[in-house]
């Protein structure tokens, strides 16, 4: 196990020596539950992640959770194309009552390219494990309805993968949904980047106010 530490301070947790406190004992209680399967520990500007060996990811989030960290803001991914552990499942824990945010990340092969559902322990993981399925492709076994949640049923691809083109690709599915290649450069929709808020700046289509 490796630890680097690059902050003394974490914003947002209760009381600073509390918040640390609580941290420090739940990564003691890790460290002792996970042995040499806790790959890493990196603190940064304030926030903690934990590298947690894929075998043990399921183990390492329901002491988590029994521990504390009550609430599971979401689950994302991230593809490192060309390595071996291709995917990364990363988990964003939160205590309600310590005021603290833990990050847990695991990286998995392409093939089978798959972890164990979280959706039992915290019930939001539901749509946030379907999302990474549809967007990703990284599977969750037993989930209980690992269906698309944005694209729609049959399409044969997972648009957030690094090999899908920004443009996108046309499928074999004329029915069901637009299949085309969507144009970028001189396309439907206009931005304004000088706007003067947030609202102003969201995409539209041409001609919309």
């Amino acid at each position: 196990m490796t630890t680097e530490a690059t902050a003394d301070t974490k914003p947002g947790s209760g009381t600073a020596d509390g918040g640390s406190a609580f941290l420090a004992k739940t990564l003691d209680g890790l460290g002792k539950l996970l042995g040499d399967d806790l790959a890493a520990t990196i603190e940064f500007r304030g926030e903690t992640s934990v590298s947690v060996a894929s075998p043990r990811v399921r183990v390492a989030l329901a002491w988590l959770k029994d521990h504390g960290f009550d609430y599971l803001i979401d689950i994302t991914t991230v593809d490192h194309q060309g390595e071996a552990l291709r995917f990364e499942v990363v988990y964003e824990l939160y205590s309600l009552a310590e005021h603290i945010h833990l990050r847990i990340k695991t990286r998995i092969a392409e093939e089978p390219g798959e972890v164990p559902t979280v959706s039992d322990l915290w019930p939001t993981a539901n749509w946030h494990e379907r999302e990474a399925w549809d967007m990703m492709g990284v599977r969750f076994k037993d989930h209980p309805d690992l269906r698309r949640i944005l694209m729609w049923e049959g399409y044969p691809f997972h648009p957030l993968r690094k090999e899908f083109p920004l443009a996108g690709q046309p499928s074999e599915m004329p029915d069901v949904a637009f299949t085309g290649v969507a144009p970028l450069e001189g396309g439907p929709f206009v931005t304004h980047s000088g706007a003067a808020d947030t609202v102003a700046r969201e995409p539209r289509a041409k001609g919309e106010s």
